[in-house]
């Protein structure tokens, strides 16, 4: 194969707020194999680490220079989709080793159509969460009243940016029009609260609106805090940013063993690659632990081999080799970020609403 490497620059069509900071634009690169004798076979995967987030995050040129690296192995045949979870090199650079993945399914399969799922074939959609981001309090119910219009039956909401009794307010208005058998309520606080009372303060106020859950609660890398909070709480807690960096098999069953969450969320481009990710899923559910998907503010590109990979799981099967499961995670996947951008790379890739009234993310290819 050859390969071509080049960045990208995507721009949002609002603020991103997070607690982390507000997005603006983001950075990704897009891998590109073909074949030497016929350039139309091609495989096109998305590398994009979040600023001061991802594992891998680094300089541009460093990033560039070890994405490269891996590029000619795989161009070489060194690596295969086989064996790329193995290279304990890309284990610590999930970024790279997603779009090296993505890249190669796409390759192999001749079609940006990654799967054989219902999916696939236009005949069924993925459910998805209406996404409110982070800002003021006006902002903030705007969004919430456009997705509600919209059919969204489950809405999360980015907290921890403004005074956390005006989120509450929030929250309180739609429990006070729809309940939770009509509208489920997921919040994300991006480890915005403080170990402790103050979170468990919270967490208890939250629980009264018969929320579905919340993400991260705490900063990261707190394990013992973590796992005291989730042996109490009221309100069932999901991991996220806790799995960033935890990539080796025997840390991920230890954080899963001290903290004991109640579901785990899988950002493949953050959290290992679809190996890496499917192998967090497997310990999950051998746990007990429910887990969703969501996407991590990639392009169209990276989206569409996650919603595919979604797809995959949620008809028992597996993209990296697992056995088959029993579990299927049908719960409302965090897929709808397609829409963010101004400047997305065209897929066939949209959020429709069909018989039901409920907004799903299709693949019309």
């Amino acid at each position: 194969m050859q390969f071509d490497i080049r960045q990208h620059i995507l721009h949002f069509k609002q603020r991103a707020g997070t607690s982390r900071g507000v997005y603006t634009e983001r950075k990704v690169w897009y891998v590109t194999l073909s074949d030497d004798a016929d350039a139309a076979h091609c495989g096109v995967g998305e590398c994009a680490p979040l600023p001061q987030l991802s594992c891998d995050d680094m300089p541009d040129a460093e990033y560039e220079e070890l994405l490269t690296t891996y590029a000619a192995k795989v161009a070489s045949g060194e690596l295969t989709l086989e064996n790329l979870r193995h290279d304990e090199g890309l284990r610590n650079l999930p970024s790279m080793l997603f779009g090296l993945e993505s890249a190669l399914w796409h390759y192999n399969r001749r079609s940006v159509s990654l799967s054989d799922t219902a999916f696939a074939r236009g005949e069924r959609g993925i459910c998805i969460n209406g996404l409110i981001w982070m800002g003021t309090y006006e902002e903030m119910q705007m969004r919430i009243d456009e997705k509600l219009r919209d059919g969204f039956q489950c809405v999360k909401l980015k907290i921890g940016a403004i005074n956390f009794d005006d989120e509450l307010q929030l929250l309180k208005k739609i429990r006070s029009r729809y309940s939770s058998a009509d509208i489920e309520l997921r919040v994300d606080a991006n480890g915005a609260f403080r170990p402790g009372d103050d979170a468990m303060r919270k967490l208890d106020q939250l629980a009264r609106l018969d929320l579905h859950s919340i993400e991260q609660p705490i900063a990261a890398g707190q394990w013992e805090a973590m796992g005291r909070l989730c042996e109490s709480t009221p309100l069932p807690i999901a991991l996220d940013e806790e799995l960033i960096g935890v990539n080796a098999s025997v840390r991920k069953a230890e954080l899963l063993d001290t903290i004991r969450p109640h579901y785990i969320i899988l950002k493949p481009s953050l959290h290992g690659g679809f190996c890496g990710s499917e192998q967090w899923i497997e310990m999950a559910e051998m746990r007990g632990i429910g887990w969703w998907a969501t996407s991590a503010l990639e392009s169209n590109v990276g989206l569409n081999a996650i919603a595919h990979w979604c797809a995959m799981l949620q008809e028992g099967g597996s993209l990296t080799g697992g056995a088959d499961r029993a579990q299927r995670s049908v719960i409302p996947q965090g897929l709808g970020t397609g829409m963010l951008f101004t400047d997305n790379i065209p897929y066939p890739l949209a959020i429709e609403t069909r018989a039901d009234g409920v907004p799903a993310l299709y693949f019309n290819l």
